[in-house]
């Protein structure tokens, strides 16, 4: 699908999706963990979470942990990906906000799939005893459930699996943070009018592999995501925004809904196709976090 360009004004140029045009077939799933795997996890659960608040994450560690930002922008020919200017500001605005949030960024742009699945499960191998948590921002085209590499698309859970409890045990019963700039389908929201009047000790237990994630999609799933090549994408702007003004204030989930608030309200599409102007977006948040997540106060 032709992307869209603009620096806000109606111009040449406008607001841009990050839209892939095909679906991949789901693939049958993993098949499940050993009880030895099991039994690991439940001796890293005890070891992470030892000492910490019933309701809160446990934030007494050395780090914050390891920020991954992966930023593609110049996609091959044969996926049919324009490039998606403006994803650099993104890139750049994260790294100076994780930065200050206390995480170690590693930034990598314009990674192929096969490369985007090796720098993630050699990361997930890393030892994260001494991080609070994990985060990764990832920048490009996809669809619902696929997000792109330069040479063509994956599975978004064949890159987050690494992470899951009976594989990355170090970062069991911890937080682990994806942010995920890409559209998810190719409708577009036309928005609506709305009228308005003027601690008790923890014990060891045994959690599933998938608790402790943290999804952040740029918007609802089926929805093109908009970015401007000039200012970035309307998500990532308000994410770090928020993320900066309100850390160590409130806890992440109060911050992410200011996020879906900013993106809701703040912002509508510009272009010079009438199908494609004043159109709105919603961020998707879908949490299966245990506990309440504050960043520590700077």
């Amino acid at each position: 699908m032709a992307e869209l360009h603009d620096d806000g004004d109606v111009q040449s140029g406008g607001d841009t999706v990050d839209a892939l045009k095909f679906f991949a077939k789901r693939q049958n799933a993993e098949p499940k963990g050993s009880s030895r795997r099991a039994e690991e996890m439940d001796s890293a659960l005890s070891s992470n979470t030892a000492g910490s608040d019933t309701y809160c994450y446990n934030m007494d560690y050395p780090r914050m942990g390891t920020c991954l930002i992966i930023n593609n922008k110049n996609f091959h020919s044969s996926t049919n990906m324009g490039v998606r200017d403006g994803t650099d500001v993104d890139a750049t605005d994260a790294k100076k906000t994780f930065t200050k949030l206390g995480y170690k960024v590693n930034v990598a742009n314009d990674q192929t799939t096969g490369q985007m699945r090796q720098l993630l499960q050699k990361v997930s191998k890393e030892d994260h005893g001494d991080s609070a948590s994990f985060a990764c921002v990832l920048l490009s085209h996809g669809d619902e459930g696929l997000i792109y590499g330069t040479d063509g698309f994956e599975k978004l859970e064949e890159l987050t699996k690494y992470f899951k409890g009976d594989r990355c045990r170090s970062l069991v019963g911890k937080p682990k943070l994806f942010f995920i700039q890409a559209c998810r389908g190719s409708d577009l929201d036309g928005g609506s009018l709305l009228e308005t009047d003027s601690v008790d000790a923890q014990t060891t237990e045994r959690i599933p592999v998938e608790a402790d994630f943290l999804y952040a999609y740029s918007t609802a799933p089926g929805y093109y995501s908009w970015r401007s090549p000039r200012t970035g994408s309307w998500f990532m702007q308000s994410l770090c925004e928020m993320l900066l003004r309100f850390s160590g204030e409130l806890e992440l989930m109060q911050i992410m809904t200011r996020v879906n608030r900013k993106v809701a309200l703040s912002f509508e599409s510009t272009s010079n196709e009438p199908e494609e102007r004043g159109k709105k977006q919603i961020p998707c948040i879908v949490s299966m976090l245990t506990k309440d997540f504050y960043f520590p106060k700077k």
